[in-house]
């Protein structure tokens, strides 16, 4: 292999711990690739090498004497800038807290310390998260590696780009409407979203309290099933999270999924979908079928309510959050997002606990009709081909109607999800006429994790499509 970047998260893992590569090598080669490429993606908001390399050359240390190690040890990673790490910056992609020193180390940061990694940085984002697109004004933008003229997705854009560039093993990203399964989908990385309270959020900046969810970006689904069983579990400090068991997700993913039953919505995840992106899910359905995978066509249920529920609670939410902010210091937000709190304040008290107080009979509703009949739902990641920055740059008033629109029909398919709480993995399934990777969502019912991972590593064991490199790195 000529470049240990290439190694999967789970391959570089193994290499330290035979002894084949060193930590030390692996951080060097991260740091080659952001030379040879940071500079047209813009993946990266602060980096430090030589703390990297200090703690690389602990880990090589514990593995000359024998130590015992766990299941990360040795790689180096960066995440997205929004996880706090007592006495290091966290920008949260902002003009706001572009000087924020946090005095507190986020759980999930905390439990993958514990188990051997180790950051080397902060990974681009869109302000707040508050974007699909990747645009930021205060960082810059983040740009796609497969062709940097085009998006990286959002919120967790440099998380996704990073990943794809070879940049950094896997990241930690954060969803509240796709925040992790878009920038996989648009930079073809491997990315999931855990059931809502699997993950602590404690020591994370907040975009939605009923909305946000914390997980990993990576190149394969092993290696985002070794990530989650690092950082899933009740965590006292996040009275929020959940007491439910936590599996050995890895040890499932066993190549077996002869049996289990894919279901495939008929109304809005295909609707005005473009050519490409069809047929592309189409294929990748029909590689599962021939694994024993048993496909059937399904209607799901109250779909427009979802939708406009799950955009109430997030808004109202989000707009809580900034309110502080918006009234002392509403010029140092991009216009985008500002116009988008000023509108949140407009929705009626009675909207918002309405859609609080539906979503958990709603969310029993869809289990039962849904899930009492398949395992696990199939539909894009993206119904759209993969957008150029000047397609989404809501900013200029010349594109500014065809940049919403754009951005609205981006997130449509990973907002449902989002409100009902579900687990949901992007894996690539293949490209564009452009080049661009197109994503495929595999969901199933709440804290079934490891039903939509055994069809994304069975997926992966029989294409080869998350292997491929961008030519950024060419």
């Amino acid at each position: 292999m000529s470049d240990l970047a290439d190694f999967t998260l789970t391959e570089a893992v193994t290499a330290v711990r035979e002894r084949k590569v060193s930590s030390l090598e692996l951080l060097n080669a991260c740091f080659a690739n952001i030379e040879r490429a940071n500079q047209q993606i813009n993946a990266t908001t602060w980096l430090n090498y030589e703390s990297a390399r200090k703690s690389a050359r602990k880990a090589d240390q514990a593995t000359s004497n024998g130590a015992k190690l766990g299941p990360l040890h040795g790689v180096p990673m960066a995440h997205k800038d929004m996880f706090y790490r007592s006495g290091k910056p966290c920008t949260c992609g902002s003009r706001i807290r572009r000087d924020f020193v946090p005095e507190v180390t986020a759980t999930v940061l905390a439990r993958m310390d514990a188990a051997g990694a180790y950051g080397f940085g902060g990974l681009n984002m869109t302000e707040f998260a508050g974007s699909e697109t990747g645009h930021n004004r205060e960082f810059g933008d983040c740009r796609n590696p497969w062709n940097p003229t085009y998006i990286s997705g959002g919120s967790s854009s440099g998380s996704g780009a990073a990943v794809a560039a070879r940049m950094t093993y896997a990241a930690l990203g954060s969803d509240t409407a796709g925040s992790i399964r878009l920038p996989a989908s648009a930079c073809g990385v491997t990315g999931i979203k855990p059931t809502q309270t699997r993950v602590s959020r404690a020591g994370v900046m907040p975009l939605s309290f009923s909305a946000d969810v914390i997980g990993p970006l990576a190149r394969t689904a092993r290696d985002c099933a070794r990530i989650l069983s690092v950082i899933a579990g009740y965590d006292p400090l996040d009275p929020t999270s959940s007491t439910e068991e936590v599996p050995n997700y890895e040890a499932a993913l066993d190549g077996n999924v002869r049996g289990l039953k894919i279901g495939v919505p008929t109304k809005h995840f295909f609707d005005h979908a473009d050519q490409p992106v069809a047929l592309a899910i189409d294929e990748a359905i029909r590689v599962l079928e021939k694994q024993g995978v048993m496909v059937q066509r399904i209607v799901l249920p109250m779909i427009d309510a979802i939708l406009a529920y799950g955009g109430i609670l997030s808004r109202v939410e989000a707009a809580a959050i900034h309110a502080e902010w918006m009234r002392k210091r509403p010029q140092d937000y991009p216009q985008d997002i500002l116009d988008w709190l000023y509108a949140s304040y407009a929705i009626p008290a009675p909207y918002y606990v309405e859609a609080l107080s539906r979503r958990g009979p709603i969310l029993r509703e869809f289990v039962k009709e849904v899930f009492g009949s398949v395992d696990v739902l199939a539909t894009p990641t993206m119904r759209t081909c993969v957008p150029t920055l000047i397609q989404t740059d809501i900013e200029k008033s010349d594109a500014s109607v065809a940049s919403v629109s754009t951005s609205t029909a981006m997130d449509s398919n990973t907002r449902f999800f989002s409100y009902l709480g579900l687990p949901s993995i992007n894996v690539n399934c293949g490209f564009n006429p452009d080049g661009l990777p197109v994503g495929l969502s595999l969901t199933s019912r709440p804290f079934a994790e490891v039903e939509a991972l055994k069809l994304a590593d069975a997926y992966q064991q029989e294409t080869d499509w998350h292997k491929h490199r961008p030519p950024i790195l060419a």
